[in-house]
């Protein structure tokens, strides 16, 4: 799939799949807490997307192929070690658990997607400090976004934050570009160097996603074909938004109300 650039008409749906996809995440802010299980989670999401939002769970059958199912839920609920598109199930948060929630909406055709690091009860010392960087590193990313700038200096503005505070970043899965397409190009790697890669134009729209390991980059995927673990089996956090390219600058479209840039 290639780049698209955004009319000022489809900047503005994308817009509203942003303010939507943020509202669901603003919605399970009191909802996630110790002994819930991450299938409630889904649960409450998926109703509240589909019957007060009026829109479509996009996670919920995506992806299948000939190797791996359809993804069987409408939000993927990432816990401790789990990297990403970790799958809802019966199993309960405890307190000090980690969790990234990734909501993806479709309003009216176009995409929003955005992630949440849920710290569960009160999490230990490392623990926030892992989510603390990699949600700063998410925002170092974003900083750098504005017509003229390329996608290295995205990649490198993220990789300086998480490698200074002594973690390291996922290669296997980065952020994309995003529109009427769930994932389109370009490919938003978070490390690089700066002044390489594509130049980024006014009207671009893509995620900004950075995945941050305790441990050692390397990843692996379960037998489920979608949950992706770290090899070494530590903790992991991720922060998600989506962002259009301004004249400008850039506008995250995923913002929360209680959220300041």
């Amino acid at each position: 799939m290639g780049i698209t650039i955004k009319t000022p008409a489809e900047q503005d749906a994308m817009r509203a799949a942003g303010r939507a996809a943020a509202s669901v995440l603003e919605h399970l802010q009191s909802f996630v807490k110790p002994g819930v299980t991450t299938g409630a989670i889904n649960d409450h999401a998926h109703q509240y997307v589909s019957e007060v939002l009026g829109c479509i769970p996009a996670p919920l059958g995506y992806g299948g192929t000939a190797d791996r199912p359809p993804f069987p839920k409408s939000l993927c609920t990432s816990v401790n070690h789990v990297v990403c598109h970790g799958i809802p199930s019966d199993k309960p948060l405890k307190k000090g658990d980690i969790v990234n929630v990734d909501v993806t909406v479709i309003k009216d055709g176009f995409h929003g997607d955005t992630s949440f690091m849920f710290m569960v009860g009160e999490p230990g010392v490392l623990a926030k400090r892992l989510v603390n960087t990699a949600r700063e590193a998410m925002w170092a990313g974003i900083r750098v976004v504005r017509p003229g700038a390329r996608l290295g200096d995205i990649g490198h503005a993220v990789q300086q934050v998480i490698e200074r505070a002594g973690y390291s970043v996922v290669r296997d899965y980065c952020g994309h570009g995003i529109g009427r397409v769930f994932h389109e190009d370009p490919q938003i790697l978070h490390y690089g160097k700066p002044g390489t890669g594509m130049e980024l134009q006014e009207g671009m729209t893509f995620t900004i996603e950075p995945m941050v390991n305790a441990g050692r980059f390397e990843t692996r995927l379960l037998p489920d074909g979608w949950t992706v673990v770290t090899k070494d089996h530590s903790l992991s956090a991720q922060w998600e938004h989506t962002v259009l390219v301004t004249k400008d600058g850039v506008e995250v479209l995923t913002l929360r109300s209680d959220e300041t840039p």
